[in-house]
């Protein structure tokens, strides 16, 4: 199964670091958010991947056409031009990358993909969120329920520690937990090539209309992930994952 990543949108509320660079590429300890997503991925035997490009996309590329250099011993004949790698460290991944406008929105980059995905059913996320979730779980249960989609339903870390008191006297103190209170979107979905029938345009929203169709028809389910989930935003958003990786013990991998 190849797996859609989005990596088109501006992201405006981390402006600090997307003016330069779109917000997958955001690094997360000495490495892009893309990075952390994919091994997620990989981690489950998927190294597939289609990357919906849009804002500042060349940025994706260039990292991605280097990528076996960066990790590799590299030798030059200079007389000649020639360069040897060895020992490389890359990931056995296969990354497409296609273009997808810098307008277009969530559902209409996923709809500039369907010749890259073929009628396979395929996995799709966002380029900003990192989660504990079993993929092979979650595709176990859409596979399940036979319907047209399944969406990663999560409870979001908190954005205040939470306390327990009684009476005047805190009783419990928990930094940041997960929320007990609804569920929301958190991506990591899994789509059959029946999407497309909902998509018909590059202003579509596919949290909109595609959606709200989908709920009508009874093709849209949800698989429940009440562990570790955490989105990129905000720089404080981003300083909370780099606090979480340089621990040793990053909840998502």
């Amino acid at each position: 199964m190849k797996t859609v990543i989005l990596c088109g949108g501006l992201g405006t509320r981390l402006s600090e670091e997307t003016h330069l660079k779109p917000k997958p590429m955001v690094e997360i300890g000495d490495r892009p958010m893309l990075w952390h997503i994919m091994k997620i991925y990989e981690k489950f035997g998927f190294n597939e991947f289609v990357l919906a490009l849009g804002y500042k996309g060349e940025v994706i590329k260039d990292f991605f056409i280097n990528y076996h250099s960066r990790t590799s011993e590299v030798t030059v004949h200079l007389s000649s031009g020639a360069v040897d790698y060895a020992n490389s460290t890359a990931e056995d991944w296969h990354v497409s990358m296609v273009d997808t406008g810098l307008k277009s929105m969530t559902g209409g980059r996923l709809r500039r993909l369907a010749p890259y995905l073929g009628k396979n059913r395929f996995m799709m996320t966002y380029g900003d969120g990192l989660s504990s979730v079993d993929i092979n779980s979650l595709i176990q249960f859409h596979k399940s329920h036979g319907k047209t989609a399944t969406v990663t339903a999560v409870r979001p870390m908190a954005r205040f520690g939470g306390l327990v008191l009684d009476g005047n006297k805190i009783a419990d103190f928990k930094e940041k937990p997960q929320t007990g209170e609804g569920w929301i979107n958190g991506g990591f979905f899994v789509f059959e090539p029946s999407i497309f029938n909902y998509l018909h345009s590059d202003s579509d929203i596919l949290e909109g209309e595609a959606f709200t169709n989908l709920v009508n028809d009874g093709e849209l389910m949800a698989y429940k992930h009440p562990g570790f989930w955490h989105c990129m935003d905000t720089v404080r958003e981003r300083n909370n994952l780099e606090v979480m990786w340089k621990s040793g013990k990053p909840q998502w991998v």
